[in-house]
C-alpha cells in the first residue's frame, strides 16, 4: 500500500454557529491567537509528512486560497520596511515543497460528499481527512500519530475520544473491541445516536486516515435528510469488507465549531504563545482575583 502524501480538508461549510463573524469570512479563517484554524490543520498534516493539501471549498471561501498563496505586495512592503521576522512568518505560512489543490463542492451535500469530491486527486491512494473545526493540540501531531498507526496496521484509522453520554447526539459513535493500549477494532458506527441508544461514548472527532476504497462506498450510499451523503454511512459500509481501527490519540481537542471550544482553545494556546504567555497568564490571574 502506498505512502500517505495527501490530506483532504472539507472547508465548504457555512459556519452558521459563528454568525455574523462568518457572514463574509470563512469560519476556518477565524484566528486562534495569531493563526487561522485552517493553518493549524495544515501544519498538522505537514508534520505527518503530507505534501498535497486538498481543500474542498464552497462559496465565500476565497480567503483560504489567498491565505496559502504568495502575497507579493505584502512581502515587498515588509522587505522594504526591514520587517524581517514578519516577512519570515508570511513566507512560512506554507512550506515550499507543499502543494495546495482546491476543488469546489457544488452544493452542501454533506461531509461524505465533500470527501468524495477529492476522488479525482486521491485516486487509489490512502489519505487523511482533517476537520479544521477540531483543533487538537498534541506533543506529536495527531495525524502523524495516526499515520504511524496506519503504517503498522495498513487499514483505515479513526481518531476517537470519549465524550459525555449526553453529547453522543453530536458525533459519530463507534462500538469497539480493545486490542492494545489506545487502539481498538471497530465493530459498528452510528451517526449522532440518542444518548440512550448510543453503543458507547467513543466519538469520532475530526481525524481520519482512510483507504481509497471509501470512495466506492460513498458513491453507493443512500443520501439522507437534506440530500446529504454522510461519511459515517460510507465508513459503516467500508467496515463490512475491510478492517477498521479506532485510535485514542494523545492530545487535547478543542471543538472550535462551538463558541465555548473556540474560547477554550484561544486561552490554552495563548498561554503557550512565547510572545504573550507571561503577560496573558498574569492577566488571567488578576481577572480571577477580581471575580
Amino acid at each position: 500500500m502506498k505512502k500517505i502524501t495527501k490530506a483532504v480538508f472539507p472547508v465548504a461549510g457555512m459556519g452558521s454557529r459563528f454568525l455574523p463573524a462568518t457572514k463574509a469570512s470563512p469560519k476556518e479563517m477565524m484566528a486562534v491567537v495569531d493563526k487561522p484554524l485552517i493553518q493549524y490543520a495544515v501544519e498538522e498534516a505537514v508534520a505527518a509528512g503530507i505534501t498535497d493539501m486538498v481543500f474542498i471549498t464552497g462559496r465565500n471561501k476565497r480567503a483560504i486560497e489567498d491565505h496559502f498563496d504568495k502575497a507579493y505586495e505584502l512581502e515587498a512592503e515588509l522587505e522594504m520596511r526591514n520587517k524581517i521576522e514578519l516577512l519570515r512568518i508570511v513566507r512560512e505560512v506554507i512550506p515550499s515543497h507543499v502543494n495546495c489543490i482546491y476543488i469546489r463542492q457544488s452544493a452542501p451535500l454533506g461531509l461524505g460528499h465533500a470527501v468524495l469530491c477529492a476522488k479525482p486527486v486521491i485516486q487509489d491512494e490512502p489519505f487523511a481527512v482533517i476537520l479544521a473545526d477540531d483543533l487538537i493540540d498534541g506533543k506529536t501531531a495527531i495525524v502523524k500519530q495516526m499515520v504511524d498507526v496506519f503504517n503498522r496496521q495498513r487499514c483505515s484509522i479513526l481518531g476517537v475520544q470519549n465524550v459525555p453520554r449526553d453529547q453522543t447526539g453530536q458525533y459519530g459513535i463507534v462500538s469497539t473491541t480493545p486490542l492494545v493500549t489506545d487502539l481498538e477494532e471497530v465493530n459498528g458506527i452510528v451517526e449522532k445516536p440518542d444518548p440512550k441508544d448510543a453503543p458507547s461514548t467513543l466519538a469520532v472527532v475530526g481525524r481520519y486516515v482512510l483507504t481509497a476504497r471509501i470512495f466506492h462506498h460513498l458513491e453507493n450510499v443512500r443520501a439522507g435528510a437534506g440530500g446529504e451523503i454522510q461519511l459515517t454511512d460510507g465508513l459503516a459500509a467500508l467496515m463490512q469488507e475491510e478492517r477498521m481501527l479506532a485510535y485514542r490519540f494523545e492530545g487535547t481537542r478543542y471543538d472550535c465549531g462551538s463558541k465555548l471550544g473556540y474560547l477554550q482553545a484561544s486561552v490554552a494556546l495563548g498561554l503557550q504563545h512565547p510572545e504573550v504567555k507571561a503577560e496573558f497568564e498574569a492577566y488571567l490571574k488578576a481577572l480571577k482575583l477580581e471575580m
